[in-house]
């Protein structure tokens, strides 16, 4: 194993911060990178928005991101970063900041590991400055601040093990991606995502409840689901934690949490339940909505409905209250007509959507347990008291 030397973050890479305003929204073009883009080390484009090109050249005149940049955060969710991929055309939003890595001192990767490794955890806590509203990274004082590395062979083949659980990873999210897609083709088949025809129409609650009674969850620390744990673009919840029972809508196995407060809901956060054990009842966001199918319908019924752009175009136009703050009751969302399917075709993309979400669960916690085996090698691996070949060896034990 190599020696580690004692370095500066401005020994290994230089730092920059963007600008500090949000510009414009638009529906496409460029990427606006936010806080919100960054999940423990991945880089979530489905959490950040677009801007238009004349922005994105004011946006990115001090710095444009580019491939192997660490990103991050240094105001609130202090911490986490990402890697900026290849063949994105993105600026950075308020209160991120980047780090471009001198490729000849530290591969991007491992750069990454570091920022994310317990020990410069530690330092960002030490040195971070807390304020009367929100804690924040000093950026003029970043680049003297410490880090451990060994030298470049070192460096990668320590990313080689970790990128190969992150690897693994990001293939059970390629194919759950491309289930949901190919399911969100089969429900548009079944006609409820066009207009209603008189001679089929029938209200959406014939066929879904919404926010339906529970009785009171058993346990003192039930599951409890926030809206930071729904995804914008997928079923799953990849985690959620334990609280005692409050306010807050019930739901089982087979339910589908809605987020129904701008800009959660325009942003499109949606999950499915189905990580519970049975009858096991779990409290959620007071700013959820409920939708289970009725009895004799697909349980998935609901998700891809949730999903539907027709539906969500009729819960946002039916959303009240003051700008920034603007919900959806469940009675307004439920206010809504469909075509009533044909009971065959119904039964068929029931069959393949269940099929398909048992198999998106097992990849789901196949996935937690690589990024558990991961987030416990990296200390080890960036502390130096684990060897590269011993942890390849854990590696390959568990593939």
């Amino acid at each position: 194993m190599s020696d580690w030397s004692e370095r500066t973050i401005g020994d290994v890479a230089t730092v920059f911060d963007g600008p500090h305003a949000t510009p414009k929204k638009t529906t496409d073009g460029p990427w606006f990178l936010s806080i919100s883009s960054l999940d423990q080390g991945r880089l979530r484009l489905a959490e950040s928005a677009h801007l238009s090109e004349e922005d994105f050249a004011k946006w990115t005149r001090r710095v444009t991101p580019q491939e192997g940049d660490v990103l991050f955060s240094y105001e609130t969710r202090l911490g986490d970063a990402a890697l900026m991929p290849d063949g994105i055309r993105a600026c950075l939003g308020r209160r991120m900041g980047l780090l471009r890595p001198k490729r000849d001192q530290v591969d991007p990767s491992f750069l990454l590991y570091v920022y994310l490794a317990p020990e410069f955890q530690a330092v960002i806590n030490s040195r971070q400055i807390r304020g009367a509203t929100v804690d924040r990274i000093p950026l003029v004082d970043l680049p003297s601040w410490p880090i451990r590395l060994p030298d470049l062979g070192e460096q990668k083949a320590i990313c080689s093990v970790l990128g190969a659980l992150d690897d693994k990873i990001a293939v059970n999210e390629r194919i759950a991606s491309t289930y949901e897609a190919l399911l969100q083709l089969r429900f548009a088949e079944l006609g409820m995502a066009d207009e209603p025809d008189e001679a089929r129409v029938i209200p959406l609650t014939d066929l879904i409840a919404f926010n339906p009674k529970l009785g009171k969850p058993s346990g003192e620390e039930p599951v409890y689901v926030d809206m930071a744990a729904l995804q914008t673009n997928r079923a799953g919840i990849p985690s959620w934690s334990r609280r005692a029972p409050k306010s807050g809508p019930r739901f089982m196995n087979g339910d589908t949490l809605l987020a129904r407060i701008t800009p959660c809901l325009e942003n499109g956060k949606t999950g499915y339940v189905d990580f519970m054990s049975d009858e096991e009842i779990g409290l959620g966001s007071t700013e959820f909505i409920v939708m289970r199918s009725r009895p004799g319908f697909p349980s998935e019924l609901s998700y891809f409905m949730a999903r539907d752009a027709r539906f969500r175009a009729h819960a946002i136009r039916n959303m009240a209250g003051t700008s920034g703050r603007q919900r959806v009751s469940a009675a307004d969302a439920s206010n809504y007509l469909v075509n009533e399917p044909d009971p065959t075709a119904l039964g068929g993309f029931g069959q393949q959507a269940s099929s398909a979400f048992a198999h998106m669960k097992s990849l789901q916690g196949e996935s937690r347990t690589l990024a558990a085996l991961r987030d416990t090698l990296l200390p080890q691996l960036m502390s130096g008291r684990l060897r590269v070949k011993d942890a390849e060896k854990i590696v390959e034990d568990q593939a």
